[in-house]
């Protein structure tokens, strides 16, 4: 009798992902460019350890092949660990709670309320926006963002790199950070060993003479030359941003600083210190993954994809109707929302990990001490000028994150 075959949920996961070895790794929808980078690495490697490795290893020491393994190891370590990782993808909401919401918004429409595009709360005072994907019908967590590349809500999104073939976020930006330090030394490390191996040839017969007995280090020197300016200076970019705990989506966009901020230049999610933002964000404790790539689908699963989390960020269905009730004044920041004990999103940001079956998540940041604050109707920040939004393209590819496609919020009646 053959056997039934088993279908995963990688299989009918709703992004663009690409997923190989049965789910177990995950890419960006087109690799090449990481193929690129990854053999630019490999050669350039190759390169050094065919021919300036056993000349120095004779001529100066026998712990330079050793040293160039150990940068060359580490880099494609992180690497790979980077681009075939969970960068913290947000699973979708489940089609009920998606159908759920949209009820509910359907009625404050009929009630004559546009329904609210974003939701404010308050983290270690500062005001944070929870923006609504409707791509993936939820009120995305503070500093998630959602990629048009990849289709996902991402988790602390930085940026999507082509180069590693992957997003960046919340569950590989240590690695990613690993990758590009680890990546200039070994370019650095490189061009030193070939210029001192030419160096050393054109003592005695010159230059000309040295180029034509190993033009190899010529090409592995210039590869290293012209790529090295580039990898160190996004190293010092990214050290800073981990210093002060930002993200390269909120540098770009000015979250933090007076004028894109409107005059609060203060960074809620900062620790006060270099060295604790930079433990923190780079060696804190890993988030799990929350999305179930391997997980067997069933047809008890089918109507519910997404994990759990779906229940936190989207409001479940309506309780059944009753006798009309007076409809209670829209909250203010001066008087508290009625906290919801039947599981609906209550009204402060602790709260949508109350009530019901909803569950905290792994994906709480527990460091960031949120405020219970009313939820309030906001508008969608202004957009970015043009020459943010070239340089954003440019050198990030992360305009994705900036939810351009939003509609317009519908303007109050007066």
């Amino acid at each position: 009798m053959a056997s039934r075959r088993v279908t995963r949920k990688w299989e009918v996961f709703a992004g663009r992902n690409r997923f190989w070895c049965d789910g177990r790794l995950m890419t960006a929808p087109h690799p090449g460019v990481f193929a690129l980078t990854l053999a630019l690495i490999c050669g350039t490697c190759v390169l050094h350890f065919a021919f300036d490795c056993p000349f120095l290893a004779a001529r100066v020491s026998g712990a330079v092949p050793a040293a160039g393994a150990a940068l060359c190891g580490v880099t494609l370590a992180a690497l790979l660990r980077t681009a075939l990782s969970d960068p913290g993808i947000i699973p979708r909401a489940a089609p009920h709670e998606a159908a759920a919401l949209g009820a509910l918004e359907a009625a404050d429409g009929a009630a004559g309320r546009p329904p609210p595009r974003a939701r404010e709360v308050l983290v270690r005072g500062r005001p944070v926006k929870l923006k609504y994907c409707f791509t993936c019908k939820m009120f995305r967590p503070p500093r998630a963002s959602h990629c048009s590349l990849c289709d996902n809500c991402v988790d602390r999104f930085d940026h999507h790199c082509p180069w590693v073939g992957n997003c960046v976020g919340k569950r590989n930006y240590r690695y990613f950070y690993l990758f590009v330090v680890s990546l200039s030394f070994l370019a650095v490390w490189v061009f030193a060993c070939a210029v001192t191996h030419l160096a050393l040839l054109a003592r005695g017969a010159g230059l000309a003479a040295a180029l034509r007995a190993t033009p190899a280090s010529a090409v592995a020197a210039a590869v290293c030359f012209l790529s090295v300016w580039s990898v160190l200076g996004l190293a010092g970019f990214h050290t800073y941003l981990a210093s002060t705990d930002q993200t390269t989506n909120e540098d770009i966009k000015g979250s933090f600083s007076r004028r894109g901020s409107g005059g609060a230049g203060t960074n809620p999610y900062s620790r006060g210190n270099a060295c604790a933002n930079c433990w923190h964000v780079l060696c804190g404790p890993l988030a799990p993954s929350l999305i179930d790539r391997r997980g067997v689908l069933s047809s008890d699963t089918r109507d519910d994809l997404p994990p759990r989390f779906a229940h936190i960020m989207c409001v479940p269905p309506a309780p059944a109707p009753g006798p009309p009730a007076v409809p209670a004044p829209l909250a203010t920041s001066h008087s508290p929302a009625p906290t919801h004990r039947n599981g609906a999103l209550g009204g402060s940001y602790t709260n949508l990990f109350e009530g019901g079956d909803a569950t905290r998540h792994a994906y709480t940041n527990h460091s960031l001490e949120p405020e219970p604050v009313p939820l309030q109707e906001v508008a969608v920040a202004a957009a970015l000028s043009a020459s943010r939004l070239r340089l954003l393209h440019d050198t990030t590819m992360i305009d994705a994150a900036l939810d351009l496609d939003d509609p317009v919020a519908p303007a109050a009646a007066l």
